[in-house]
């Protein structure tokens, strides 16, 4: 039984029996092992959680744009497969959520900054690109993979319960919000909508600071 071994047989648990479901003792008696020979490849389960998560990030198509791919569809590209790799495990945003890189990815990592250097990129800047974009793609599955598992709560107060479940008169008193939800489309829809408006908007901030035609929002002086 080797480290590769384990961090699978750990990704299938979870997608069985979901994050807090994995444990130790658990991922032993499944392997047929007992917990100390778990113990000699990881030594505590944080450490089998990043493991998990750089495995399962791994599998996504990380590194520089592809030939003749703009640095705007790239990042949109990145954005999509990150949501797919994410939503291909039970509980995966949530996993990766708080776990450490690991070096393969670090080192892939750089190459994607780099990449945006190239294009007129700060390599601040290039940092906080992919971070708002990795941000905000791991809240939005965080949403999507949290939905089901609320749903499936017994006697669930309605105030806690998902806007899209509350009972039929609170959208008579929220007309507006009633139709934004009817309107948005579905999870794919608004995920491509948001996409958009991220992209366009870094592609906004770069020209606006290349141009020097203004300040970055955060650094601009407050008004009265």
């Amino acid at each position: 039984m080797d480290r590769t071994t384990i961090v699978n047989a750990a990704l299938e648990l979870l997608n069985e029996v979901g994050l807090e479901g994995v444990t130790v003792r658990r991922l032993a008696a499944d392997l047929g092992v007992q917990n100390p020979a778990l113990y000699w490849h990881f030594p505590n389960k944080q450490a089998l959680l990043d493991e998990m998560a750089q495995v399962l990030q791994a599998r996504q198509d990380f590194g520089p744009p592809h030939p003749g791919e703009s640095w705007q569809l790239w990042l949109t590209r990145r954005g999509r497969e990150r949501r797919r790799i994410l939503l291909s495990h039970r509980d995966g945003a949530r996993l990766v959520a708080g776990t450490r890189p690991g070096p393969d990815l670090l080192l892939r990592f750089e190459a994607e900054l780099a990449a945006l250097v190239a294009n007129g990129f700060t390599a601040a800047q290039a940092l906080r690109a992919i971070g708002t974009l990795s941000r905000y793609v791991n809240g939005f599955v965080l949403d999507e993979q949290a939905l089901p598992r609320r749903r499936a709560e017994p006697d669930e107060p309605a105030d806690k319960q998902p806007v899209s479940d509350q009972p039929a008169d609170v959208f008579q008193a929220t007309p507006t919000l009633a139709a934004a939800i009817r309107d948005s489309g579905d999870s794919d829809e608004t995920f491509e909508d948001g996409l958009r408006i991220l992209i366009d908007g870094i592609a906004a901030g770069l020209k606006r600071r290349q141009d020097g035609t203004g300040q970055d929002p955060a650094s601009a002086a407050p008004g009265p």
